[in-house]
């Protein structure tokens, strides 16, 4: 029977789609680390308070970076070069999601409007990383190689998550709220289409790295197909509701930054 556990089973199993997998993850974890740092340098005078929390953001994100690569090197495995079709991040930056890589390398502070754009594009990218990890979460907290590193980073992601609601909320209230939906909109659905591409492109090479038939491999992309047409019916609305979080200032703390455990 096809199910996410069985096919994350088959991949992990597998040292080169593991090797992807893990390269590909690490690629983007290592980019929101060198976005979120540049950020936090260039939080303008008015908004110095929040620097921190996006300092920590992308601290977080270099660990993952790091647990991935630590992964791979575990098992006697180095990083292969991410297919231009599968990097979630850089596709994003292409259509428009996210601080612009030219502006961040600039040396000139963000205004409070990029600010907001930084936050709301956060909010929608993490509500699909947390997803993301705590499907792997539920399907692999007892991996004896995974499971701790797949717990932390879930924990993380997590955290990510609610200092953007609580962050966007505190904007909202300072008035900013019609500006954070309209850019919330957008960049949902942009992220959905641009989701739904590289999980197609991620399952074409894992298909011809593991032999899958085509039946499976066809089977595989009308699921992702069908998940895009649940999101772009209303599904993308989840991504873009702001709620006050159980976990208030969670990027308020230091950051884990070992990863000696694997």
């Amino acid at each position: 029977m096809l199910s996410a556990r069985s096919l994350f089973q088959e991949i992990i199993d597998n040292d080169e789609s593991f090797r992807l997998f893990c390269s590909i993850a690490a690629s983007g974890e290592s980019q929101g680390g060198w976005e979120n740092g540049r950020i936090a340098a260039l939080v303008p005078e008015s908004e110095r308070a929040l620097a921190p929390k996006v300092a920590r953001h992308g601290a977080d994100e270099d660990k993952h970076g790091r647990i991935f690569n630590a992964l791979m090197k575990k098992r006697g495995l180095r990083p292969v070069p991410v297919p231009h079709e599968t990097d979630y991040t850089m596709l994003l930056e292409k259509h428009g999601i996210g601080l612009a890589h030219e502006q961040l390398q600039r040396d000139e502070p963000l205004s409070v409007q990029d600010v907001v754009t930084y936050l709301a594009h956060s909010r929608v990218t993490e509500q699909r990383a947390s997803e993301q990890m705590e499907l792997l979460r539920k399907h692999f907290a007892g991996h004896p190689d995974l499971g701790r590193a797949v717990k932390m980073i879930s924990h993380d992601e997590d955290n990510h998550l609610a200092y953007c609601h609580e962050e966007l909320l505190r904007f909202a209230y300072a008035g900013h709220g019609r500006t954070i939906q309209s850019i919330l909109r957008e960049c949902a659905l942009v992220e959905i289409a641009v989701y739904r591409d590289v999980s197609l492109a991620v399952m074409d090479h894992m298909g011809r790295i593991l032999g899958w038939s085509r039946v499976k491999s066809a089977v595989l992309a009308a699921g992702i197909h069908a998940v895009y047409a649940y999101e772009r019916a209303g599904g993308w609305r989840r991504m873009v509701s702001l709620t006050m979080p159980r976990r208030r200032d969670a990027l308020g703390g230091r950051a884990t930054t070992s990863v000696e455990f694997v």
